[in-house]
């Protein structure tokens, strides 16, 4: 398996915004896409980016197909509406918590 770590930070004033955004939107067309959500990390101290997530697809050629479509494309875009410092980075899935 293989897992797509995403962090970014939350534009001030769209928290409510974005979480809404996340719960009916990105995670629905994040599986529709073929990627398991698996965690959502909230900072609440320190410098470390705002949000961590994950989710996993069976390969990495499943995750490669998902983030060149133009679904994803489109999906980024909206999200980007909602948060700056946006990276992605795609790891093998070790089963436990990963940066």
């Amino acid at each position: 398996m293989y897992k797509l770590l995403m962090t970014c930070d939350i534009r001030p004033g769209r928290e409510s915004e974005y979480f809404e955004f996340a719960v009916q939107e990105f995670v629905p067309k994040l599986t529709r896409l073929g990627i398991q959500p698996t965690e959502a990390w909230y900072t609440v101290y320190g410098s470390a980016p705002q949000l961590l997530t994950g989710g996993v697809a069976a390969d990495r050629a499943t995750l490669e197909k998902a983030i060149a479509s133009d679904e994803w494309k489109t999906l980024l875009e909206k999200l980007l509406t909602y948060v700056t410092n946006f990276n992605y980075k795609l790891v093998p899935h070790t089963g436990h918590f990963q940066l």
